[in-house]
């Protein structure tokens, strides 16, 4: 693999880069013992992401929770015999205080929310894990448990709470630091665990939390347990949880009868000054003109044409290969180029190629590994979903947007279709358009696209399914089909428009229109990171010189306008 040199970043803060593998990880420790994996939390307070301060108690920064996300892939598609995965410290007496308060007061504001929305990202994919993989998650708090330590826990499917007198958990962000859980700790509390609002009001604003019994009386956590029993009360559940599973009738055959995991190796790419190169998608990089064009590639040689084969071919497969691949370029949009406010998506290769591919997950996606693969493809879409920039799709000569790549197009905020009868331009959908790579929302794109109109969604899913500009554009699959002539000025005008808008609109405008349709615990999550959390680590009385993270830790107090807002 060559050796990445990343240009320098336009900000203070370093570049990022999001591979990790197991002999690498810093602050987690990855054990598997035939269905029950334990991720042991040790962070390392001297290992931090980037200089100027220390993970103390736990605490975490970007780099934990990188090495977390990494441990949940792994867990997934190298070790399918999984069923329970247990969240641990391995440190006495303390699970997690939290994202660490003095990275989030030196970080800019861009890192600050892409930080909160990465490790929510990472949260979701472990309730959907549970979900959809036949994944259970169990939480053993063996100490004091604060802030996106409990959000960490709140992802699981239960939390049990050491009761030896002093360990708590708490959501203290309100009264320490005048700013909000990061990470859905709210809308978890009362959505996700059902605890009533008057207590989780109350549970909000103590700054030392709730223990023991008060905690499972209100619904914080699903046991206690003395410290002397506490390891083998926890491993009594783990057994109990396992035979049920084992018990459960499933409706995933593939969890009864666990495939052979695969490896995932370390992507392969190019950086260079003006972008990243993979083998399957390409990033480049216009900083000047604040736009990044996005290219993915359908596969050139003959892709496995089974399931046993798929197993086979492993990461190497082009639906896990090139999804791995967007998914490190849509991360490396967020947190490296925040003045790219425009990212031009374009695919190029032969639309058969990715309607054999779609015919093959859509046939096995029984089998574990497919489905895993169709998971995680949801995943990175709706990573690009939750993505503050603009997105706008061309449709040119070559274009290969059909099926899971015309994805793509309908996710972007506007799609053009060049108008060109003697190109043969086309789109197409298969059936993965249905449903299998759902939004946030619970719907397909589709679905959210054209909402209440089932006319319009059977049109499009309707065999043969290829649409050339004009139909596409009277079938609302495209928003605009400029003719051969006009289209290199419709392009450069739209381009140009939208560069010129205020980012923070945009941003706002954004994420309110692409989750159209139903609310759910996430779109909720989501929209309040985008909204209330955006607005609220701005404010003085967070930010400010007197604000509650300025002074955390320091001998000044917080000094707050009281003024309501």
């Amino acid at each position: 693999m060559p050796i990445p040199v990343t240009p320098p970043p336009q900000t203070a803060e370093r570049p990022v880069e999001f591979q990790a593998t197991p002999g690498q990880y810093r602050h987690w420790n990855l054990v598997v013992e035939g269905e029950v994996a334990t991720l042991g939390l040790d962070v390392q307070e001297d290992s931090p992401l980037r200089e100027g301060y220390k993970l103390k108690l736990n605490s975490y920064d970007l780099g934990v929770d990188i090495e977390l996300a990494d441990a949940l892939n792994r867990i997934r598609f190298e070790h399918p015999e999984v069923r329970v995965v247990v969240v641990k410290s391995l440190k006495p007496r303390m699970f997690c205080a939290g994202a660490n308060i003095y990275m989030l007061g030196s970080s800019s504001h861009p890192f600050k929310v892409n930080f909160c929305k990465f490790t929510n990202e990472t949260r979701c994919a472990m309730e959907e894990a549970s979900r959809f993989s036949g994944i259970r998650f169990v939480a053993a708090l063996n100490g004091t448990c604060a802030g996106g330590g409990y959000e960490l826990a709140l992802a699981c499917d239960a939390i049990y709470l050491v009761d030896d007198g002093s360990s708590a958990v708490s959501l203290p962000e309100v009264p320490l630091l005048g700013v909000l859980p990061g990470t859905g700790g709210l809308t978890r509390l009362v959505d996700k665990r059902k605890v009533r609002r008057d207590r989780a009001d109350v549970f909000c604003t103590l700054a030392e939390g709730i223990k023991g019994k008060r905690a499972k009386e209100w619904g914080l956590i699903d046991d206690t347990f003395p410290t002397s029993k506490f390891d083998q009360a926890v491993t009594s559940r783990i057994d109990h949880l396992l035979a049920e599973i084992q018990s459960s009738p499933s409706d995933e055959p593939s969890r009864s009868t666990p495939p052979k995991g695969i490896k995932l190796h370390p992507l392969e790419v190019q950086i260079t000054e003006s972008g990243r190169e993979y083998r399957y998608v390409s990033l480049q990089l216009n900083r000047k003109a604040r736009i990044a064009n996005l290219t993915l590639r359908a596969p050139a040689d003959p892709q496995p044409d089974s399931a046993v084969r798929i197993q086979e071919w492993g990461d190497r497969f082009w639906a896990l290969a090139a999804y791995r691949e967007l998914d490190d370029a849509l991360l490396h949009l967020r947190f490296n180029e925040p003045e790219i406010g425009l990212v031009i998506v374009r695919t190029h290769g032969e639309i058969d190629a990715i309607h054999r591919i779609d015919e093959m997950l859509s046939s096995h996606r029984d089998h574990g590994l497919v489905r895993e693969i169709i998971l995680h493809m949801g995943r990175v879409l709706r990573r690009m979903d939750h993505t503050a920039k603009s997105f706008f799709a061309l449709i040119e000569e070559g274009s290969c947007f059909a099926g899971n790549l015309l994805e793509l197009a309908l996710a972007s905020d506007r799609t053009y279709m060049r108008n060109d009868p003697d190109q043969a331009i086309k789109i197409a959908t298969t059936s993965m358009n249905a449903g299998a790579l759902p939004m946030s929302n619970g719907l397909s794109r589709l679905e959210s696209r054209f909402l209440n109109d089932n006319a319009r969604i059977e049109a499009a899913l309707k065999p043969p399914a290829r649409f050339s500009a004009d139909a596409a554009l009277e079938g609302g699959l495209v928003t605009l089909a400029p003719d051969g002539l006009d289209w290199d000025d419709e392009i450069r005008v739209a381009i140009e428009e939208r560069t010129s808008l205020s980012p923070d609109a945009l941003t706002g405008m954004e994420a309110s229109l692409r989750f159209a349709g139903p609310e759910t615990t996430e779109t909720k999550i989501y929209g309040r990171l985008t909204a209330w959390q955006n607005w609220i680590f701005q404010r003085p009385n967070a930010v400010g010189e007197h604000g509650g993270l300025t002074n955390y830790g320091k001998p000044t107090k917080a000094k707050f306008d009281f003024r309501r807002t």
